[in-house]
């Protein structure tokens, strides 16, 4: 006999059964879960490496740095200054150029000249006392050509180390070409014997010119005066270029510290057919100082500035000009005053060892305080890194100064 309760519809077996799978799994635990949770190593290694990067990244790009940007000074001047050649504080260079520029026009047939070569010397006297040099008193190279002053001269006194000087025109004692000489050293023959022969002397800087002797190319007045005034307009700048190509490096030219002397030689054939070269000759000297030298010169005799021998160039010379005084502009003065006026501006040298020592284990507040107290300091940005570093290494070596916005 069946039970009816026994059986299970076929329309509710679905439902059923899955209830039944489900008390079934319950009651164990599954095959995959038997094992616990895995500790997050990897996760936690690559943290530890991000945050070690990130640490020696900072300190790898740790610095003590100081930026400063130098003072920049300008003022008036009026001042006298003595400068000695290549020594001392204001030391100085004698530089010199000289060109011959020609040009050709046409001849007006020939004439006779007789004209005696001249030039410019500058006596030396290494006695203690003045030497007096009459008129007429001739000076002879080493070749034994002889040259004669005009006109009365006293050649202050001197020593050996410093000779008095003063500079005149001398004449060759006899016409001609031959005497159109380079520029050379002279002797007194009068002082022949005496101790005055080793110590008063001649020298020239520049050529003896103007010498000739007998027939040579005629030419109008008036156009050689028009071709002389062409000729020394070419020349100025060409003489200017090559006096500026020769002052050395570091050295200043002022405005006032040149002198160009032109001399109009003798015209002669040229080589075309029925024209004459008519020939000027340009010569310009000058004197020239080291720039960081004047500049503690001039900054010395400013007195408002209170200077304190700090470092100093020159970055603007053109509104000051120079006086000469009494002293010649040749190749052996020894010595030489001048005066200068007008206004200048000169910056501030940063010396980067004395910034270090200044600013070394202090804070960055009070490395600010010290550096507020130093004339060339015109700004100062103080970098330190990590941003936790308050204070500068003891260690001045450890700290770097860079200098801003500067000329040098």
């Amino acid at each position: 006999m069946r039970t009816l309760d026994d059986i299970v519809p076929p329309s509710r077996r679905k439902e059923v059964e899955p209830l039944s799978l489900s008390n079934t799994n319950s009651r164990g635990p599954s095959s995959g879960s038997g094992r616990p949770p895995k500790f997050p190593f990897t996760t936690l290694i690559v943290v530890v490496l991000v945050i070690g990067i990130s640490l020696g990244t900072l300190f790898y790009f740790s610095s003590s740095k100081v930026e400063v940007t130098p003072s920049t000074v300008s003022a008036a001047i009026q001042s006298s200054f003595t400068a000695t050649r290549e020594s001392g504080n204001l030391p100085f260079k004698i530089i010199s150029a000289q060109k011959i520029a020609s040009q050709s026009v046409k001849s007006n047939g020939t004439k006779n000249v007789k004209s005696s070569a001249s030039g410019t010397i500058t006596i030396y006297n290494t006695q203690t006392k003045p030497q007096k040099l009459i008129a007429n008193t001739r000076f002879a190279t080493t070749a034994g050509l002889i040259f004669r002053i005009r006109t009365a001269v006293t050649v202050p006194a001197g020593t050996a180390s410093k000779p008095g000087s003063t500079t005149t025109k001398v004449y060759a004692d006899q016409e001609g070409s031959s005497f159109n000489i380079d520029p050379t050293s002279f002797t007194i023959p009068g002082f022949a014997g005496t101790p005055q022969a080793a110590q008063v002397y001649g020298r020239s800087t520049s050529d003896m010119t103007g010498g000739a002797s007998g027939a040579v190319p005629g030419v109008d007045a008036v156009i050689e005066a028009q071709a002389r005034s062409a000729l020394i307009a070419a020349l100025t700048p060409d003489l200017v270029a090559s006096l500026n190509s020769q002052i050395p490096d570091g050295y200043v030219l002022l405005p006032g510290a040149a002198t160009t002397t032109y001399k109009s030689l003798v015209p002669t054939p040229s080589t075309t057919a029925g024209q004459v070269d008519v020939r000027e000759q340009g010569t310009v000297t000058a004197i020239v100082f080291p720039n960081a030298a004047l500049a503690s010169a001039i900054a010395k005799s400013v007195s408002a500035l209170g200077y304190r021998d700090e470092s100093v160039t020159l970055v603007s010379t053109d509104k000051l000009l120079l006086t000469a005084g009494t002293d010649a502009l040749d190749a052996e003065v020894s010595s030489y005053s001048f005066i200068l006026s007008g206004t200048f501006s000169l910056v501030y040298g940063i010396d980067q060892a004395r910034i270090a020592a200044a600013i070394a284990g202090k804070t960055s507040s009070a490395a600010e305080v010290a550096l507020s107290s130093y004339p060339e300091v015109k700004r100062a940005i103080i970098i330190l890194r990590p941003f936790w570093r308050q204070t500068f290494p003891q260690d001045p070596a450890s700290i770097s100064v860079v200098t801003v916005g500067g000329t040098y």
